[in-house]
């Protein structure tokens, strides 16, 4: 190797340490020192936060299903001019009758193309229920649902790395770091439990007169039910069962303002659900059309024309906190099933300063540990090993900064394991450099050769620990991917310092040592090529 290549590849390998340990440096600094700049966020076992389990109600889910189900075939039935009578949702599915027996094989189309349904036919009687397959699917899918819909609103609002997972058959663990204030919890736990159902549905303009004399009962031989006002509950509306479209066909939901600097909603709609709501408009001027937001009625304005484009606008005296908080919940969609508290509780800071110390403690101690041995059993190779030790740690702080990572327990405890595994690359290379001064090769041929014969065995070894931890992040939960996260950072930064570094660094000294100084440098002593 001639010594320009030598001086390049020194160059190479020392200028990208020497860049990594700045930026660790820099970039852990306001998570050490709280200075200004992107931190690590503590997880909830460090900080404190709020800690919930959560229930779901998955026969909502089989009834808005059912419900989903009606609204096509309704939709369907009209879009091919089909005459339909007493047209019922019921528990589990959909009962109606044609009119016309030359409208059945039509019928048949349509109900062929809508899964997961039985079709019970008597004459020109329909029943259409839901398979126990699919009821059990529904079922399922609303809590997978709700798990993401969850994480969704909670990313959307802000919160550092939340904790949302199904645990059980049927229950969510939410976990919320950093929560410290009644209010705080108060407005996520609204946000978490509200359903954020939309719904434009037909007010049955020939009996609404009568609302106030009738029961849910009597609406609903109609086909109707009897829903709040959302700011007024002692007014009411009777509106049609089966809705237009629901928030299924909501493609996005943004926080305005009207005419009187008031707070509104302005939602968009997919193409189906733009052509349902033309059509709807276009056939219904002069009637009334309900905006429902879980089962309450926020307004009812005339159609004056046919609405295309697929927009409209929610209004209903909204602060302008409120209108935020529903527009994430339009956003990140509607809970099919609604979610009700089955366990609270409010986790303090204390644990979390207690864990942290004691966790500090397990670190320096192992650390200090880690850096004297290798000082004493490998003399200046042992400093070099602990310069690369430091800058690693560094690195971790530092990655797991700039992407907000969250620090958990069990993520300190991945740190610790790790000081370990960074150091034991530069044990197999010095004890592979000394192998070959033991067998008489120069210093700079034992440090390249040291390196080549190290690297397969240091690698094999990263790889299957770095594998073991991805496995670890996408099955795991809360604390299991924070100690995921921590190793495979600092995996990926020990093969970076421990083996370019470190080797850089040997290339810059390795002509200042000599025979008699490999007791100095490598802890060695050679008589005559022997120990």
């Amino acid at each position: 190797m001639s010594p320009e290549s030598l001086r390049m590849k020194l160059n190479y390998r020392v200028v990208i340490f020497l860049l990594a340990a700045l930026f660790g440096l820099g970039l852990s600094a306001p998570s050490l020192l709280g200075i200004k700049g992107p931190k690590i966020t503590l997880g909830l076992d460090l900080q404190g936060g709020l800690h919930m389990l959560l229930g779901v109600d998955t026969d909502e889910a089989i009834r808005s299903k059912v419900k989903s189900i009606a609204s096509s075939i309704k939709y369907a039935a009209d879009d091919e001019e089909l005459i339909v009578d007493e047209f019922k949702v019921e528990k589990n599915g959909v009962s109606f009758e044609l009119l016309d027996k030359d409208d059945v094989p039509k019928m048949d189309a349509i109900l062929k193309k809508i899964p997961g349904v039985a079709v019970e036919k008597e004459g020109l009687k329909y029943r259409v229920t839901l398979t126990p397959k699919e009821i059990e699917s529904v079922k399922q899918y609303a809590i997978t649902q709700a798990v993401d819909t969850i994480r969704n609103r909670l990313d959307q609002f802000g919160l550092a790395e939340p904790t949302v997972a199904k645990q059980g058959k049927d229950k969510i663990l939410v976990e919320v770091p950093g929560v410290k204030t009644p209010e705080q919890e108060q407005r996520i736990r609204e946000l978490i439990a509200k359903a954020a159902h939309l719904q434009l549905m037909a007010v049955d303009e020939e009996r609404a007169g009568r609302v106030y004399q009738m029961t849910p009962a009597e609406a609903a031989r109609y086909g109707d039910v009897i829903l709040q006002d959302a700011q007024d509950p002692n007014r009411k509306y009777l509106v049609k069962e089966i809705p237009i479209l629901d928030g299924s066909m909501l493609t996005d939901a943004r926080v305005a303002f009207d005419r009187n600097n008031q707070p509104v909603i302005n939602f968009t709609l997919d193409s189906q659900g733009a052509r349902i709501f033309g059509d709807f408009t276009g056939k219904n001027v002069g009637k009334r059309l309900a905006v429902v937001l879980d089962n309450k009625v926020y307004s009812a304005p005339v159609i004056r024309e046919r609405i295309g484009g697929g927009s409209g606008q929610i209004s209903g005296g909204f602060s302008v906190k409120e209108a935020h908080d529903v527009a994430i919940a339009l956003r990140s969609g509607a809970l099919l099933a609604p979610v009700f508290m089955e366990e609270k509780r409010s986790v303090g800071p204390s644990l979390g300063a207690d864990s942290i110390k004691a966790s500090m403690i397990a670190l320096i101690t192992g650390f200090l540990a880690v850096v004297v041995f290798m000082v004493l059993y490998y003399g200046m190779a042992g400093v070099i090993a602990d310069v690369a030790l430091v800058v690693n740690l560094f690195l971790i702080l530092a990655v797991m900064a700039l992407f907000g990572a969250t620090l958990t327990l069990p993520g300190m405890a991945g740190i610790v394991l790790t000081v370990g595994m960074a150091v034991d690359a530069n044990v197999i290379i010095n004890e592979r450099i000394r192998e070959l001064l033991y067998e008489g090769k120069s210093v700079a041929k034992a440090i390249e050769q040291g390196y080549a014969n190290a690297f397969s065995a240091i690698l094999d070894a990263n790889i299957t620990t770095l594998i073991a931890a991805v496995v670890l992040y996408a099955y795991g939960t809360g604390p299991i991917k924070g100690f995921a996260i921590t190793m495979s950072i600092g995996i990926l930064a020990s093969m970076l310092t421990a083996i370019l570094g470190t080797h850089g660094i040997w290339q810059m000294v390795e002509q200042k040592i000599d025979k008699k100084s490999l007791g100095k440098w490598f802890g060695i002593k050679l008589a005559g090529g022997k120990k």
